[in-house]
């Protein structure tokens, strides 16, 4: 890929998106984590879905962050219906100077989505 090119359906940050792509990194891994120079943003227009990946000066993918929620149909007395959330998930992954990923993921199901479990992990590739 070309330096400043995006993958086909990104779009590429405006001037005034920022993505604040250390929250979340902790301190003892600051150091060993690749910096992006480069973002592009990926929007799903059926769903609440967004993903955001960060790109290294050679243009390979060094971080990527993102969330999506299923909903389900609910009702209170099987006459009326009405959406809730039934799934969500957030996740930011950055790429390690020895090439794994830091991976820290978010999610929650059940009743109404009020409660999540959160978690890191190291991982060989990119999360997809």
């Amino acid at each position: 890929m070309r330096q400043g090119a995006c993958p086909r359906r990104a779009r590429p940050l405006s001037p005034g998106e920022r993505v604040d792509w250390q929250r979340g990194l902790p301190r003892e891994w600051a150091e060993q984590v690749v910096s992006p120079t480069l973002f592009s943003r990926f929007r799903e227009y059926e769903m609440l879905a967004e993903r955001v990946v960060g790109y290294e000066v050679e243009d390979e993918p060094c971080y990527c962050e993102h969330y999506f929620v299923l909903n389900t149909m609910r009702s209170d007395d099987d006459d009326e219906y009405y959406v809730v959330p039934g799934y969500w998930e957030h996740l930011v992954a950055w790429r390690l100077r020895d090439g794994r990923w830091l991976v820290f993921r978010r999610l929650s199901s059940g009743e109404d989505c009020a409660q999540y479990r959160s978690f890191f992990c190291l991982a060989e590739a990119m999360p997809r």
